[in-house]
């Protein structure tokens, strides 16, 4: 099976499942992801990375402190760095967003909220600049944006097909 096949194939499985508590299923919420990811006119790796930034939640990872590590692994037999990288540090990326931009924590919605004690809160000092140094950061912080912003149950974002051929020409050997 393809990647890009089977990752279709989570979308329109465990995709269409409640999200975490979140007003909108997670199918949809990375669909959202990967659409404002593309009206922001980032690079195609990007908008890969943030639609598919919580597939690990989609493969069975409930660990919400993990599911990006787990993602990356399991998209990184098909898929290069540019695009794993950024959806293994998404969470990374809240807890540093919420150590070093004040007001930002006010933005989080309440599960994510409850999330970021799992992942284990907003960074120390050194931990945001270990981070900051990390050559997909700004990527992954670009990515985390996405994810707060793509909880809307009032936008329908495009079908998993309409991401297909961006999916296609992204694998390694395309």
């Amino acid at each position: 099976m393809t990647g890009v096949k089977a990752i279709a194939e989570l979308f329109a499985g465990p995709g269409a499942r409640d999200y975490l508590g979140e007003t909108v299923t997670i199918g949809v919420h990375m669909r959202q992801a990967g659409a404002l990811a593309e009206a922001a006119g980032a690079a195609a790796p990007l908008v890969a990375a943030a639609l598919l930034h919580d597939v690990g939640h989609l493969r069975g990872e409930i660990n919400d402190s993990r599911h990006g590590e787990a993602g990356a692994r399991w998209l990184s037999q098909w898929f290069g760095e540019a695009v794993t990288e950024p959806v293994r540090l998404h969470v990374a990326a809240k807890r540093f967003l919420c150590a070093t931009e004040p007001g930002y924590f006010g933005l989080l919605s309440q599960e994510s909220v409850r999330t970021l004690v799992l992942q284990g809160g907003p960074m120390t000092p050194e931990q945001a600049a270990a981070f900051e140094a990390l050559p997909f950061a700004p990527d992954a912080v670009a990515v985390r944006r996405w994810d707060d912003e793509a909880k809307d149950p009032a936008v329908t974002p495009p079908g998993f097909a309409h991401f297909e051929p961006l999916l296609n020409s992204l694998l390694r050997g395309a």
